[in-house]
């Protein structure tokens, strides 16, 4: 990791993105899905919304550094709960 000057963190954090990816393909693959409709009123599939999950967890985290003191575990949380949101009713 000396090569691009990375921390752990970082790299845990690819990690973690290239496994989801992977886990989704797989799962895709294994047992196919139809789209539904939530609450957006958008047809989303798996895919869909873990890619809404990714880009509104981004924005959590913007937000948690700019507007909460606190340490960064509290956006963790909020994001985690976001994620069961948005794959629950999405």
């Amino acid at each position: 990791m000396d090569w691009m000057a990375w921390t752990w963190p970082t790299a845990v954090f690819f990690m973690v993105i290239a496994a989801l990816l992977i886990t989704f393909t797989v799962l895709a693959i294994r047992y196919p899905e139809t789209p539904r409709v939530g609450i957006l009123r958008i047809e989303t599939t798996r895919g869909d919304r873990l890619f809404i999950t990714l880009l509104g967890s981004a924005f959590i985290n913007l937000a948690w550094l700019g507007l909460v003191p606190g340490p960064q575990w509290g956006a963790l949380f909020v994001c985690a709960l976001y994620a069961v949101a948005v794959f629950r009713w999405v």
